[in-house]
Order: structure tokens, then sequence, then C-alpha cells
């Protein structure tokens, strides 16, 4: 059995090498790269069959984050981004650094702060965003646990984590929500 070190090893070795992780998220299992990397994330689109038009989500660990990524945030956007509750995918117009196919076509990001303590320490020692799809073919039921994912997934990615495969608590996808000018949050989907 692959302990949590040494599966936060082999997924940075993964994503340096332009490649495809198999992950537990705070939400569902997902699918995940560098979300700076074009060609890494074309593999993503190719592997889930996901239209080009269709944007993915990224996950960062800290809320301060945001600020890197994200031109002209609302001015308190750290202090409202830490106390959304449960698992909050934030979608911001003007995003920064990205590979060009995981930002929107009007220039918009859905980026999640994660809480999740193998995500969170993923991101914090890759020192990057990765993406965050749920592993499925675009149009297959999301896999909230890991026996749920396709064998095609499974087989696609590049490295398939073991933490937590054996997990069997269903998780409910993320909010979906915008940030207005005044500060107030704005439901996307609940």
């Amino acid at each position: 059995m692959v302990d949590f070190e040494e599966d936060i090893k082999s997924c940075i070795k993964t994503l340096q090498e332009g490649g495809v992780i198999l992950y537990p998220t705070d939400t569902v299992w997902g699918l995940g790269c560098d979300a700076t990397n074009e060609e890494a994330v074309e593999r993503v689109f190719t592997l889930k069959n996901r239209p080009k038009e269709k944007s993915m989500i990224v996950l960062l660990a800290e809320a301060r984050d945001v600020i890197r990524y994200v031109a002209s945030p609302h001015p308190d956007i750290i202090s409202i981004v830490e106390e959304l509750e449960g698992p909050t995918t934030v979608v911001y117009e003007n995003a920064l650094g990205f590979a060009e196919n995981v930002v929107g076509q009007d220039g918009s990001i859905a980026i999640r702060v994660t809480n999740d303590v193998f995500c969170k320490a993923l991101i914090k020692r890759y020192r990057k965003p990765i993406v965050s799809t749920s592993a499925n073919i675009s149009g297959d039921a999301t896999p909230a646990i890991f026996t749920q994912v396709s064998k095609s997934i499974v087989d696609g990615a590049d490295y398939v984590v073991q933490y937590r495969r054996d997990d069997m608590e269903v998780r409910s996808p993320s909010r979906l929500v915008r940030i207005n000018d005044d500060g107030g949050v704005e439901v996307l989907r609940g």
C-alpha cells in the first residue's frame, strides 16, 4: 500500500511531467493536471471526451492565492472566500497565469480553495494550481467514490492516487458562486 507521502511525491512528479492524475478531492474523485500547462489540460479534455468550450475548475490551497491568479478581484476577496461554507467554487473575471484552454472564452476562471487535506498538501508542495474536473467521461455519472470511476478513466490517468480509495463517504459537488461588486455572493449552482 502506498502511503500519503508517496502519493504526494508521485502526483508532483506526474504533474511536472505534464501528466494527468486521478485523485480524491473535497467533493468527488477528479482528474487533475497542472492548470498552467496547456498540453496537460488538453489531455484531460481528451480523456474525458469533454467539449473544449466547457471550462474546468481549478483548485488552490489558500484564499490568499486567488490574488495571484485573478486580475482585480474584490478588495475583500480573501476574507470573503475564507468565510464561504462548504466546498464552494467561485467564478472570477480576468484570469491570470493559467493555460489558455482552462480559461473560459470570456476570460473567466472557476476556482475552489480546497479544504481537503490531500489536495491542500499537494497544491502547497507543487506550488501551482491544479485542474479539478470530475473523473468521468463527459455526460456519464460523476464518481463520488473510487469504485465508481470507469476503467477507461483509471487506465487513461498517468497516476492513480491510493489515498482514500476505500473511502465510501459520498460527498456532494461544490456550490458554484460569483462574488458581486458589493461583496455579496450570487449562487449560480446550489
